[in-house]
């Protein structure tokens, strides 16, 4: 839970008092919060660098059991995105101390040259997302969560931003959904699994739910993506999640990539690559979250998710490289690689969305290529659109939530890699090069002339070690990030 309060720190009582602090300026205001940061600064081991830490159990100022003092590093380096990882840093530290709730000392606005609406709401999504813990398949239960962390701020603040708190545990919410999701293994999140789970979390919200189960995704001939569903005895689902309010003007449709296992099919993937196959899915996961916080938060317009959900894998009913399959939108796809499946559905998803809600704008979320990795790292998702405002505005959504993007370009004359002798596209380029581009290039066939947008969060959709407010496993990258571009719309 998360509050925001203000407090006497002579009188009223604290269990744990956490406060930042600059190695180069003071950030606070408060006399009493200084006058113990200069108590600190006396030690020698402690100078406000950053990862710098002391703990006071006594203070003759401030009524607290501990007072923890963490550094922040230098002040020209102070921003909403230092202060949010500082703040996931804190929770951990008290979770560690197993502390059951933690009050945090909110830097002075004056001071820092920084918003107090995006420093509290930076540093309110770190430490909610920092107090994420998943153990679900642990037999031993190491770490608990804690119960209340406090932001403390003078009482115009507490009174002027009282709706931040809850606003930002939806957020932050659906951000740990999507990173349970993605962490959930393949043996337990099959097609079928993972739509009743996303279908379980819709309970509490008005969201309309559409399924299309096989014979349903036969009838109206969605060929690309049973295609890739076809070497799997765990059959496919095309999963809807409509919130439509009142007056919404705008319509607009999220399409997620839902693999919840890719081996790569007949073109098996190697044994290092396999690693980690549990997360295709992570588009999905994040368009199911974004859609149930857009619910929950009333987002006044018309958001349509749709999900393809398949398992990629080799069978002797596998789809076979050199196969012409007919896509929903009547186009032929020659399948040049079995592992490159994600297009596939989301082709179909894309021009079914788009047919049949005809939004404003589409924009899709998949973890596509590992050359997006190569050529932004694992901390930046890679974004094309020929549409330059839609592209721009996911991008500073992006900056706002610390959700990075780049703009990476659509040449049209890289279309003449996806040419096919005998049908109207092939799935793999001709070139080993540009793969990122060559599948987004693939995506834009299926656009029509409708504003798209993809995503392409395969480097940040899950991380191998543990960041400042996220353990390894499933990140939840995406979920703010749409929530916040669909807010500015």
């Amino acid at each position: 839970m998360l509050k925001l309060i203000s407090v006497n720190f002579k009188n009223d009582r604290l269990n744990t008092l956490v406060i930042p602090v600059c190695e180069d300026r003071q950030i606070h205001e408060n006399k009493t919060v200084t006058a113990q940061i200069a108590e600190g600064e006396k030690l020698r081991e402690f100078t406000g660098k950053k990862g710098d830490e002391i703990i006071f159990y006594s203070s003759p100022k401030i009524k607290a059991d501990r007072i923890l003092l963490l550094g922040v590093g230098k002040c020209k380096d102070l921003t909403t995105g230092s202060l949010r990882e500082w703040s996931g840093t804190a929770v951990k530290k008290c979770i560690k101390l197993k502390l059951e709730n933690c009050h945090i000392a909110v830097p002075s606005a004056g001071k820092t040259g920084l918003h107090t609406d995006l420093v509290l709401e930076a540093m309110l999504e770190g430490a909610c997302l920092g107090n994420h813990i998943f153990d679900k398949y642990k037999y031993e239960k190491k770490e608990t969560s804690l119960e209340l962390i406090t932001l403390i701020v003078p009482p115009a603040a507490a009174k002027k931003f009282s709706h931040l708190p809850l606003q930002v545990s939806a957020v932050c919410s659906g951000t740990i959904l999507a990173r349970e999701w993605v962490s959930t293994p393949s043996n337990e999140k099959t097609p079928a699994q993972f739509a009743a789970s996303i279908m379980d979390q819709t309970k509490a919200t008005d969201l309309k739910i559409t399924v299309l189960d096989e014979k349903k995704l036969k009838q109206k001939k969605f060929g690309a993506l049973l295609a890739v569903a076809a070497g799997s005895q765990n059959r496919p689902r095309l999963l809807m999640l409509e919130h439509k309010p009142k007056g919404a003007k705008k319509t607009i449709a999220l399409i997620g990539k839902g693999v919840t296992f890719d081996s790569g099919g007949i073109n098996l993937k190697l044994t290092g690559s396999l690693d980690g196959m549990k997360m295709d899915m992570a588009g999905a996961a994040a368009v199911a979250a974004t859609l149930i916080t857009a619910s929950k938060l009333n987002v006044n317009l018309h958001i349509v998710g749709v999900l393809p959900l398949v398992e990629n894998m080799p069978s002797g009913n596998a789809a076979r490289p050199g196969d012409i399959v007919r896509t929903f939108a009547g186009k032929t796809v020659e399948i040049g690689n079995t592992d490159a499946e994600g297009r596939l559905i989301l082709a179909d998803a894309m021009a079914y969305a788009i047919q049949t809600f005809k939004p404003q704008a589409v924009v899709d979320m998949a973890t596509l290529t590992g050359a997006c990795i190569v050529a932004l790292g694992e901390k930046i998702a890679g974004v094309f659109s020929s549409d330059d405002a839609l592209a721009r505005a996911i991008v500073e959504s992006g900056k706002k939530t610390g959700e990075r993007c780049w703009h990476l370009p659509l040449p049209e004359d890289y279309k003449e890699l996806l040419k096919s002798d005998l049908a109207d596209l092939s799935n793999m380029s001709s070139s080993r090069w540009g793969g990122a581009i060559t599948a987004a290039l693939f995506l834009s066939e299926f656009a029509k002339d409708t504003a798209w947008a993809h995503i392409d969060i395969a480097g940040t959709a899950l991380i191998k070690k543990p960041d400042a407010f996220c353990a390894a496993g499933g990140t939840g990258f995406g979920v703010r990030l749409l929530l916040d571009w669909l807010k500015n719309l």
